[in-house]
């Protein structure tokens, strides 16, 4: 089965809580991740991978001393990524939760981390949810580092992204379809 067909699938059975009808395109995942200092990236965390187009682009960067967390909650999608990136010996794909993000990386001994990559569909979470996911980015999240979460509702989101961070940038990718985009975020505040 393609890429496409399984998202497609997901898609038609889960609807918003899978973020896309379509895998982001190779523009997307470069552009997603185009702010990420690999030279000194030591750990890395992606959440809602997919099928993994951004996990790819995240492989081909990372420094082997990068450790790569990435953490998808549907079943199909983790064994999928676990196939595609067992090779990888910086890489360890988890299938969970986010909101067990905090236990599971200190299961692996990791207290921080450089870069949150997001291509979970935030703004469709229930509010307990985003609160959750939120608090577990700002307790892991190193002060440098970024949250960066891909959409493809261009600036729409930029209000609910301040909401729970200091600083927001968007970086705009008309060359996905549909047009898409990332924000990069800073500074996570007190989601209370």
């Amino acid at each position: 089965m393609s890429d496409f067909s399984l998202f497609l699938g997901k898609f038609l059975k889960h609807g918003t809580a899978i973020a896309s009808l379509a895998p982001s395109s190779p523009w997307l995942s470069r552009a997603t991740v185009r702010n990420v200092d690999w030279d000194r990236a030591r750990v890395v965390v992606e959440l809602g991978a997919g099928t993994g187009p951004i996990t790819r682009v995240i492989a081909e960067k990372a420094h082997p001393d990068c450790k790569v967390i990435v953490l998808e909650r549907d079943a199909d999608f983790a064994r999928l990524l676990k196939e595609r990136f067992q090779g990888l010996a910086n890489f360890d794909v988890i299938e969970g939760d986010v909101r067990d993000l905090t236990a599971m990386l200190a299961d692996r001994g990791i207290a921080q981390v450089d870069y949150v990559i997001s291509g979970l569909p935030v703004p469709s979470f229930p509010k307990d949810l985003q609160r959750d996911l939120f608090r577990a980015v700002r307790a892991v999240l190193s002060p440098e580092g970024t949250y960066n979460q891909i959409t493809e509702l261009p600036w729409v989101y930029w209000r609910f992204y301040r909401k729970y961070f200091e600083s927001v940038r968007f970086a705009f990718e008309p060359r996905n379809f549909p047009p898409a985009g990332a924000y990069f975020c800073r500074g996570v505040k007190d989601p209370a």
